[in-house]
């Protein structure tokens, strides 16, 4: 078992690299042979429909991994499972020829750009990726072999030869084992269990297409279309075909390969049988037809050998209008700054319309109360639901009345050494709390605070002095201002702090988002590691790693008219080190 887990974990790592390695140059459905092999009924897919600049993403990264340390997988290397032992090897060369680009494409055969697929069949777990080199890859599973002394069988279907490798141990009655081929220049790595026939393994193969393939379907071309990415890449779980597979013995090849699984564990009693009735089958099938998707598409794409810049969305699709007219109602207002990843070190923002917030989770709360299930476990939840209900939220927010978001960014600072002593010599940085009418809102808040008493806040923008207040030491380089800059109460330190407080005064609030999240790893970690080079002492590794990193990344929530909306953005410039 943690043979197969090794192996997930190290898949699910690369599958989550893959997320960002969409292109954004325009391309056709019909100019990927491959989807003729991908059933329509996939679950799961993520695909690159255009070449992907690969050297070029990594010479953009490469950088952020010159000091990775030698001895980082040393732990993991230990193992005692000689399947362990194999992916740590794979992994371990991959780790060393990531410094270098092009030794690492030369190593594993990959030529200068790549166009990778993740899907399922059923519940069996394909990927693809086009190579130059097959022999370069092959050496680097003969290389892991060694490493670990595990040793492959080699296996043929049709007119492909292929590598089998066991992942369970012996005392396990259900093996699984991890397949390698090559066909057409297009690597292929799959599973195989007791689920597994002959004809499934010719469709991961590329041998035999599927019956109804994702190519004649449309499913892309829709995604794509509906929400506005990219038309190179998309990536969708499909929750219709999950419902189908749960709730039903044959209705699509999940069903049936989890019936099958079912009968051969032997548990007696169905654990599915709960929800496989003719209820509980209309009921969450209504339900996965108002959820249909998530889906993910890139909406910004930019790779050079000195910087990659690529934003994408996940989007959970939604039908059910009562709950996206009220999640939409509670949006509030993030600052205009946050949007540019390269304005602050760190910065988060909540927008949330407090005065919507109870009457919003009322009607969703209310929506979810109908129609009467009858489903046994949704009718149970159902019945624990009605008894949460958020109208109590009410008396909570109203001391929040007008606020519409607030928000935190880190602009700068300075670490200094003092008399043998080293402490902080200076902040930059930014709160503000946005709201109809701040003024009224900090003298509510003023007897709760009886340090503030005294503080005459006037709407000209004219700022008081905390440090006093707070009986800030001077030595400690803070000096927060608290004023009123429009319609935002803030508290800002330093110069940077009061031009972005000033620029924030001419913003109108807006219902613009939810959550904005960014951070700057250079410049966060960059000074603090100085810094703790400065005092002495000596810093792990690992903490090593992130100096210098140039690497800035955003996340973001928000509603919009096709559902639940998580945006990421990743920016990297190369790095020359010496």
């Amino acid at each position: 078992m943690k043979k197969i887990v090794i192996a997930a974990a190290i898949i699910a790592a690369g599958a989550g690299g893959y997320w960002y390695t969409q292109n954004g140059a325009g391309s056709s459905v019909s100019a990927n042979p491959l989807l003729d092999y991908v059933p329509a009924d996939t679950p799961l897919f993520s695909g690159q429909l255009t070449p992907f600049p690969l050297k070029a993403y990594l010479q953009s990264i490469s950088g952020n991994y010159q000091q990775y340390p030698s001895n980082a997988l040393a732990e993991l290397d230990e193992l005692d499972s000689p399947m362990g032992k194999f992916f740590v090897s794979i992994y371990q060369q991959y780790m060393d020829g990531i410094k270098d680009p092009a030794l690492l494409l030369k190593t594993f055969g990959f030529p200068d750009e790549v166009k990778p697929y993740i899907y399922t069949l059923g519940a069996l777990p394909v990927f693809k990726i086009n190579i130059n080199q097959g022999d370069a890859f092959w050496a680097v599973l003969d290389k892991a072999e060694k490493d670990s002394g595990v040793s492959h069988e080699m296996r043929k279907i049709g007119d492909v030869d292929y590598r089998v490798y066991m992942l369970s141990d012996d005392s396990v009655a259900e093996k699984v084992e991890l397949l390698f081929a090559q066909k057409d220049g297009i690597l292929t790595m799959t599973f195989s269990t007791s689920l597994t026939k002959p004809d499934l393994l010719e469709m991961a193969f590329g041998i035999k297409k599927a019956p109804q393939s994702l190519a004649a379907s449309g499913i892309i071309e829709d995604i794509i279309k509906t929400h506005g990415f990219k038309n190179n890449s998309v990536s969708f779980i499909n929750h219709v075909e999950i419902v189908k597979a749960l709730t039903s013995a044959d209705s699509n090849l999940l069903s049936q390969q989890l019936t099958q699984l079912l009968a051969n564990e032997n548990f007696g009693e169905d654990p599915l049988a709960e929800i496989r009735t003719p209820e509980c089958r209309a009921e969450l099938t209504a339900i996965a037809a108002n959820w249909p998707r998530t889906v993910a598409g890139v909406t910004e794409f930019s790779v050079t050998e000195k910087e990659s810049h690529m934003a994408a969305s996940f989007v959970i699709e939604t039908k059910n209008q009562p709950i996206l007219t009220a999640l939409q109602k509670m949006r509030g207002f993030i600052p205009a700054h946050m949007a540019d990843i390269n304005s602050t070190i760190f910065s988060m923002g909540i927008g949330l319309d407090a005065n919507e917030v109870a009457p919003a989770l009322t009607a969703i709360w209310d929506d979810l109360q109908k129609p009467q299930l009858t489903c046994a476990p949704l009718a149970q939840w159902q019945s624990e639901l009605s008894q949460q209900s958020p109208a109590m939220l009410g008396m909570f927010t109203g001391m929040a009345n007008g606020v519409k978001g607030m928000s935190v960014s880190l602009l700068d600072f300075k670490l200094a050494a003092h008399d043998d002593d080293y402490q902080l010599e200076s902040v930059d940085a930014l709160v503000s709390l946005s709201a109809d009418n701040p003024a009224m809102l900090f003298n509510m808040v003023k007897p709760f605070a009886p340090m503030l008493a005294d503080v005459q806040l006037a709407d000209n923008g004219d700022a008081t002095d905390l440090s006093p207040i707070l009986m800030l030491p001077p030595a400690l380089g803070i000096k927060p201002m608290l004023a009123i800059k429009g319609q935002h109460l803030v508290v800002y330190s330093g110069d940077k702090g009061l031009q972005l407080a000033n620029k924030l005064a001419t913003e109108k609030l807006s219902t613009n988002g939810m959550y904005s999240l960014s951070a700057d790893y250079g410049k966060m970690f960059t000074p603090m590691l100085t810094f703790l080079e400065m005092t002495g002492e000596p810093v792990p590794e690992e903490m090593k790693m992130l100096k210098d990193y140039n690497m800035r990344v955003k996340m973001s929530f928000d509603v919009n008219q096709q559902g639940l909306v998580i945006g990421s953005v990743a920016n990297s410039k190369a790095t020359d080190k010496k």
